[in-house]
């Protein structure tokens, strides 16, 4: 059945963030190729990392939002379910096959593949499929409840049978071996809850401007202080020993593999209360994070090429040689510390690589918006 409802505008507060996330990604894989590692005991390397946690939750939590605002478009559960599980089903594809091979520029694939994050978007969306007939409240509801005690999927994977627990180490880390051909960085839980979750709060995002940016203040800055309060409350309680790191870096240090439930509330909390903030931003860097936002996929697809060629140009520069052999099992890069970049070479890569990238995503967000292509609907 059909909705005669009005459909809903793209808002572009939801792109801004979008494309927020994405300029932060380019700074966390620029990372990956320098061999800088992914914190350490300076601010400057903690916090090059720590400011990249913001991107795989919100990216998520937004493709959640932005399937259910794509429903009430299309007005049918039943097409976004079929959208969702063919769009799932293409990104896994594209995991498996050309972003593995930007990655690492060899092929390779049985000594080593990646179940990375956009496998993990891939498989939530196939999943979240036969959800969407549920009310957004219930849905949001469930995914909260599976971001809330995720923990248990470890002794339900446990009491399974060998054969079935391997498997469901896709899922939830559990004590049995991963399989031979695959690394997996990113499990599917919780991140299923979070996108669940983020479906539930598109139904907050059709609200009046006014309602929905008190909402998305209180509930933002209320998961906010729920993070500060119990992580401040572990840290303070624990003994960190005569070289451990200061309050501040362990507050932050939350586990991202799989993400705990701190973590989402430290990435996420802040994200939702700058959604008010996102409404009014206005200026070229407003335009240009909306560009971003309006092609995050696209964007997706071109950054790590382009970031991997900027690695061999500056080793090349450097040293006078490529090094690609580095790069044979990225993200898992194989760097001697003294061949690392500098922060300032990291940084400066990263913002010549966001350069070049923004002359493409406004020509294909304005393609995608004025003659689009059907394949540009899962792109």
């Amino acid at each position: 059945m059909t909705s005669d409802a009005p459909k809903p505008a793209r808002l572009a507060s939801l792109d801004i963030l979008r494309g927020a996330v994405m300029v932060l990604m380019v700074i966390d894989h620029v990372r990956v190729y320098s061999g800088v590692p992914a914190g350490g005991p300076t601010p400057g390397v903690f916090f090059t990392r720590w400011v990249t946690h913001f991107c795989a939750p919100l990216f998520v939590f937004l493709a959640g939002t932005g399937a259910y605002l794509h429903g009430r478009k299309l007005g049918d559960p039943g097409k976004l379910a079929t959208f969702l599980l063919t769009r799932g089903l293409i990104l896994v594809l594209l995991e498996l096959t050309i972003i593995r091979f930007t990655w690492t520029f060899n092929l390779d694939y049985a000594g080593f593949t990646l179940a990375g994050v956009i496998w993990m978007l891939g498989w939530s969306m196939v999943l979240l499929a036969p959800f969407v007939r549920l009310s957004p409240r219930t849905l949001g509801v469930l995914g909260v409840a599976m971001i809330a005690f995720q923990q248990l999927f470890t002794p339900l994977e446990n009491m399974l049978p060998s054969v079935v627990g391997t498997a469901m180490r896709f899922l939830y880390p559990n004590d049995a071996p991963a399989p031979g051909w695959i690394n997996i960085l990113y499990v599917i839980v919780p991140w299923v809850g979070v996108m669940a979750a983020g479906y539930g709060f598109g139904a907050v995002m059709e609200r009046a401007e006014d309602e929905r940016r008190k909402v998305c203040l209180r509930l933002g800055l209320g998961m906010t202080a729920l993070f500060l309060v119990i992580g401040g409350a572990l840290v303070l309680t624990q003994t960190p020993g005569n070289d451990g790191p200061p309050v501040l870096f362990r507050l932050l240090n939350q586990g991202k593999y799989p993400p705990t439930q701190l973590y989402l509330l430290m990435t996420l909390g802040p994200a939702i209360a700058l959604i008010p903030w996102a409404d009014r931003a206005q200026g070229w860097v407003a335009r240009m994070l909306e560009v971003f936002g309006r092609a995050s996929m696209f964007y997706y697809l071109l950054h790590i090429p382009l970031i991997h060629l900027a690695a061999l140009a500056v080793n090349m520069l450097r040293d006078g040689m490529t090094h690609q052999g580095w790069y044979d099992s990225a993200p898992y890069v194989q760097m001697a510390p003294e061949q690392r970049w500098s922060l300032g070479v990291l940084y400066v890569v990263w913002a010549l690589c966001v350069a070049l990238l923004y002359p493409a995503c406004r020509w294909y967000a304005r393609r995608k918006a004025e003659q689009p292509v059907a394949w540009m609907r899962y792109i």
